[in-house]
């Protein structure tokens, strides 16, 4: 997928875990980290600004479109 997530650089920039992060803004840890891992197909726009606020972030610094990576069918 041309799009590449990175909550994980974030989260280690916050010095935070994934199990926090979920405890702060309501998700399941698998649902996290399926996103984390970059398997997610779709986001709430309500996921991602509970995670923007809870990281003190902009969309543009968890989400990056990549155009060298191939497309999934």
């Amino acid at each position: 997928m041309a799009i590449v997530v990175r909550l994980d650089e974030r989260l280690h920039e916050r010095r935070m875990t994934l199990t926090e992060l979920s405890a702060r803004i309501g998700i399941t840890v698998a649902n996290l980290s399926i996103l984390k891992t970059g398997k997610a197909k779709a986001m709430r726009f309500s996921t991602l600004e509970s995670i923007c606020a809870v990281l003190e972030c902009q969309p543009g610094d968890l989400l990056v479109f990549d155009p060298s990576l191939p497309p999934e069918e």
